[in-house]
């Protein structure tokens, strides 16, 4: 017998999806292929949009998009938001041009649930120097015929710690 809240949660999903715009297959077929989709939404050379119609058919209509940052006294401000929401705050990546590219992941999975810790390096340009590391946290469910992310943050505090060791690739 399924538990109550797998269950739950396999309804909800179901019944949201319905509304979600279509997903390409390869996108979302395999946890490879949502993650290689994931980083290639977000970046781009400046003055290119970014394809936020295809970064909503990777994600569930009720996905939650954290961002760790600092506040103005350096404090650590937690911004939970809809996936609507960061796009509608996230043209400062168009602006100045933004390459996310993974360098290392780490998955643990245990049935339909996934959490992929995904190491990224990112630049202003697709050759420009590495402005920084992070470690994306992002979670995901196989519904039975795909996968979609259903959360993920990230630590963008201004004095986050340097990514540990074992994020790094090997």
């Amino acid at each position: 017998m399924m538990p109550r809240a797998l269950s739950f949660l396999l309804l909800t999903l179901t019944a949201s999806a319905s509304a979600q715009p279509a997903a390409d297959p390869a996108d979302v077929g395999s946890l490879d292929a949502i993650i290689t989709a994931y980083y290639e939404v977000v970046s781009g050379p400046a003055g290119q949009p970014r394809d936020w119609s295809r970064d909503s058919t990777l994600h569930h209509p009720d996905a939650l998009v954290t961002v760790v940052g600092s506040g103005a006294e350096g404090e650590t401000v937690i911004r939970p938001t809809d996936l609507g929401t960061y796009h509608a705050n996230a043209g400062g990546l168009a602006e100045a041009g933004f390459f996310e590219v993974e360098i290392a992941r780490r998955t643990e999975r245990h049935g339909a649930v996934a959490h992929v810790w995904s190491t990224y390096e990112w630049r202003q340009t697709e050759d420009g120097p590495i402005g920084g590391r992070g470690v994306n946290s992002i979670q995901l469910v196989w519904d039975g015929s795909r996968w979609w992310i259903v959360s993920w943050m990230f630590d963008g505090r201004t004095n986050a710690p340097p990514v540990p060791e074992p994020y790094l690739p090997h």
